[in-house]
């Protein structure tokens, strides 16, 4: 049978190992939230180039019209 001490020390060690498992799933978590920010990022730059080349295309378009009256 176990004592009280090693009733305790078998609590405490569990957790131990429980608080370093949560904490191991938390920095897996951070690391797959900072490579979805790191994507958005990249989408979000994406875009932002797309829509420099849209309004050039428009300011163009603009132009050749007001020159064609």
């Amino acid at each position: 049978m176990l004592t009280i001490e090693q009733l305790i020390l078998a609590i405490i060690v569990g957790t131990l190992a429980a608080i370093v498992y949560s904490l191991r799933i938390l920095v897996l978590l951070e690391r797959r939230i900072a490579r979805m920010d790191e994507n958005i990022e990249k989408m979000t730059g994406a875009i932002a180039r797309e829509e420099v080349k849209i309004e050039k295309e428009e300011s163009r378009i603009e132009k050749a019209i007001k020159h064609k009256k």
